[in-house]
């Protein structure tokens, strides 16, 4: 046991005590309902970085800042707020499919979450995972001191074989499918507090299918 995970520890209780303690949570709550997309890229900038910096922590046996630490989580916050739209773009699509009958299964609750969570997974995952890889390729070249990088540059470094095999044929369908699914089975409410957990899984799914495909 580390110092840096006696830390990680604190850090993420805190942030655990702050959602669910009742005075907090309140306040939580009602600052996501009327500031949506700040909310979002405070969770997702806050949690899925500390899911990565443990996935490196798992990966190497220590903790190390990865290069770029704070774009990187300005990206995950960005993302964050993308993700804040497309959840209720796709629960609005998925609400509306099934009541004019293009879905099966109106008036199941099981239903409308399991079609959100696959439609998401399987549209627009795949392309939110592959420019989080993007972008986090592109500072690694940065600060490996390359210069003039260029879009062809950086897909022509990133291990899309590892991409491909571990992140979307594995992690979507056995893990994000099944948890977003449940996460939409919840009050509305509930799932803002899953989002916000669920995205530290993110940051370390996403790290180690990357280091993975380094090896």
């Amino acid at each position: 046991m580390k110092k840096g995970d006696f830390i990680w520890g604190i850090i993420l209780l805190s942030v655990a005590l702050f959602i669910l303690m009742p005075a907090t949570h309140i306040i939580f709550v009602d600052f996501t309902a009327g500031h949506p997309y700040i909310s979002g890229f405070i969770k997702f900038g806050i949690l899925a970085t500390m899911g990565e910096m443990l996935a490196i922590r798992i990966s190497v046996g220590d903790w190390k800042k990865p290069a770029g630490l704070i774009y990187r989580a300005i990206i995950w916050g960005f993302l964050g707020i993308v993700i804040t739209l497309m959840f209720q773009i796709f629960a609005a699509g998925v609400t509306g499919a099934l009541e004019k009958g293009y879905l099966p299964g109106k008036g199941s609750s099981f239903a409308f979450a399991f079609f959100v969570s696959s439609i998401m997974n399987l549209t627009f995952a795949p392309t939110f995972m592959a420019f989080h890889r993007f972008t986090d390729t592109y500072i690694d070249m940065v600060y490996e001191g390359i210069k003039n990088i260029k879009a062809v540059d950086v897909v022509g470094r990133i291990d899309f074989k590892g991409f491909v095999s571990f992140v979307l044929i594995k992690t979507v369908p056995l893990f994000w499918i099944p948890a977003h699914t449940i996460t939409f089975m919840l009050p509305p409410e509930y799932r803002v507090l899953t989002a916000a957990f669920l995205s530290l899984a993110l940051g370390i799914l996403l790290a180690m299918g990357k280091r993975g495909g380094k090896k």
